[in-house]
């Protein structure tokens, strides 16, 4: 009858720590108080305290704060309480076993601590992760407010005169040529004059540098396990900030697909600058671009051509016996702002 009474308890047990871990709000509380019982009987009974360490452990995952405190108070004042009135009942089996039972009442006593509050650590460490991301979603909702901001105020009249200029050229072609010819010149002045300001701010915005991206390229290639040469020095000179940001995103991009899918070994990156462009060139010895020169949807190519059209750059594409990206920008930037200047 002992055997069975002590099974079919430990079977209870089970059951409600199981539940416990399934239910939710007040039921939580209900089948912790069910553990609480059946620890008590056990201990009384057989002297079975070891089941108040599982119900510690998981009173230590209760994140409600008055709720674990009133469970953790109830069970160690029911835990102790069951074994003060075991020696009193049944020493002789107690006594033996005492070692343990001081064990398990230290357990009982500073597990749920413990669990307590380094689950409240870690969610606060989450809340706070959440925080930081948020704030940089605001940083960035800022700047681009900022940026729009500044682009609305560089643009914005220079283009609506540019605009009226233009229809009032268009009704003194014939009747004055020399004053359109004048006002065509103020459309020419006006646009240069925007032209550099917004690169001016491009380039405020975001200056990535060669020398920088070169860091990540090695790095990302040591990682993939292959061999990267480079050739040329990379800082050339007195390179605009605005040419040599569109320069480090296209090397970057280039990179991030020789890396993804040449299924090459080796790369070389070569830097040149010639009077009158700078020439950035990535080979690698992959398996190049096939069908005929086809790029893959998304390999990143559309993006880069769109940046080099900016600042007056070409991308070609070389497919045979690996691929070749060779881009080249012209040194105009220098020239269009002496001119508006």
């Amino acid at each position: 009858m002992e055997i069975l009474i002590g099974i079919t308890l430990m079977l209870l047990y089970f059951l409600s720590y199981m539940f416990s871990y399934k239910a939710k709000n007040g039921l939580v509380y209900m089948w912790v108080s069910f553990e609480i019982v059946i620890n008590v009987v056990m201990t009384l009974l057989f002297g079975y305290v070891y089941l108040a360490i599982f119900t510690a452990f998981f009173i230590g995952n209760i994140r409600n704060p008055v709720g674990f405190y009133i469970i953790y108070g109830l069970h160690i004042a029911f835990t102790v309480g069951a074994i003060v009135s075991g020696f009193f009942i049944e020493i002789d089996l107690f006594l033996p076993q005492i070692h343990f039972i001081l064990v398990s009442v230290l357990g009982t006593v500073l597990l749920p601590f413990n669990l307590y509050y380094r689950n409240k650590q870690i969610n606060l460490e989450g809340q706070l992760e959440h925080a930081n991301e948020r704030i940089s979603e605001l940083v960035v909702l800022e700047e681009r407010e900022r940026i729009s901001r500044d682009l609305h105020d560089i643009l914005g009249q220079k283009l609506s005169l540019i605009g009226l200029k233009s229809d009032l050229a268009g009704r003194l072609v014939f009747r004055d040529p020399q004053a359109a010819e004048k006002e065509l010149h103020d459309i020419r002045q006006t646009a240069s004059t925007a032209l550099r300001e917004v690169r001016e701010l491009v380039a405020d915005i975001r200056a990535a540098k060669l020398e920088n991206e070169l860091v990540r390229t090695k790095q990302m290639f040591k990682a993939a396990e292959m061999e990267l040469t480079i050739e040329g020095n990379p800082s050339f000179g007195k390179i605009p900030a605005i040419i040599e940001s569109v320069l480090s995103m296209c090397l970057k991009e280039a990179v991030t697909n020789v890396v993804k899918h040449s299924g090459g070994t080796a790369c070389r990156i070569t830097f040149e600058h010639r009077p009158n462009e700078y020439i950035l060139s990535i080979e690698d010895n992959g398996i190049g671009i096939p069908r005929g020169g086809k790029v893959e949807p998304g390999s990143g190519l559309r993006g880069m051509r769109e940046r080099l059209e900016f600042v007056n750059g070409n991308l070609h594409v070389d497919g045979e016996n690996g691929t070749r990206l060779t881009i080249r920008v012209p040194v105009v930037l220098k020239h269009i702002m002496k001119e508006v200047d």
